[in-house]
């Protein structure tokens, strides 16, 4: 890795300037423009990350680009916005020239992402979840910049008022860690909401699933009852986890189990419940995409 000091990057302020935008709250556009954070996101990756092919979603006006230019070997940057598209594709043309900046215009959420080997991002609010859920299979480093309430529910332990969802998915791909918060003034327009970094190391889970998806889609359909038992969850929700018999799953899981709330499962008595829910319960895996 190279000695983030060993050159000046490009001003934030200055860049916005050039660009001859102001950022649009109203379309989650909210530039990070403090120079400490941004120095310090690509240093969060893992000391024994692959920098071959980094991935930046949401690139602005390119501050964080023209860092992770210095850390990584080649990097694709994805902005939605075709202005700040046109701009970066003009301010970075060197970088674009000798093949080691890709600029894609899209939406993360529709665009074909290519392979790359970590990602660095400060992600739109409104669609981290999404593009989270895009990121994880993957199994590559992540650095993000999200909400912090995000931030806390993707790194949160069972039986916290965090726990759910996100982070038995989080958690099921890798090991979460908040790194760094970020207050409001390091954004350009300030957001109404305080930030934070996460840092995802991507791991094999230490227990069994018998499909990824079926696993996900169960754990998503029981927390939608988080204030059930899991045995009403797990009769409530079939609609979403697909299940045909869900008296069955019922009768084949101890009373102790039965009787939690979801948000008191660890991801490992997620699992384990979901092996059985997948034998016992004659899930519709066909009926998925």
């Amino acid at each position: 890795m190279k000695d983030s000091s060993s050159r000046s990057f490009r001003d934030p302020d200055a860049l916005i300037a050039r660009a001859g935008v102001a950022g649009d709250p109203n379309h989650d556009q909210h530039f990070l423009v403090d120079d400490r954070v941004l120095d310090r996101l690509t240093g969060y990756l893992p000391t024994d990350t692959d920098r071959s092919h980094l991935l930046e979603i949401g690139a602005g006006t390119g501050a964080l680009t023209d860092r992770l230019l210095e850390h990584g070997k080649r990097v694709t940057a994805i902005e939605r916005d075709p202005a700040l598209v046109e701009f970066l594709r003009s301010e970075f043309e060197d970088a674009i020239t000798t093949d080691r900046l890709t600029v894609i215009e899209g939406d993360a959420l529709d665009v074909e992402l290519p392979d790359v080997t970590a990602s660095v991002s400060n992600l739109p609010y409104s669609a981290s979840s999404d593009i989270l859920f895009r990121l994880l299979p993957r199994s590559i480093p992540l650095v993000v910049m999200v909400q912090r309430e995000f931030a806390a529910r993707m790194a949160a332990d069972p039986g916290t008022d965090e726990y759910g969802r996100l982070s038995v998915t989080a958690g099921h791909y890798g090991e979460c860690e908040i790194v760094e918060p970020v207050p409001r003034e390091a954004f350009s327009p300030s957001p109404p909401v305080e930030s934070a970094v996460v840092r995802v190391v991507p791991h094999t889970p230490t227990y069994t699933v018998p499909d990824d998806e079926f696993f996900l889609d169960f754990v998503t359909a029981v927390f939608t009852q988080r204030r059930k038992t899991v045995r009403n969850a797990i009769r409530n929700t079939v609609h979403i986890s697909n299940l045909r018999d869900p008296e069955n799953v019922v009768s084949a899981i101890e009373d102790e189990t039965l009787s939690k709330r979801p948000g008191d499962l660890s991801p490992s008595q997620f699992a384990a419940l979901a092996r059985s829910a997948f034998k016992h319960g004659e899930p519709k895996v066909d009926s998925r995409d």
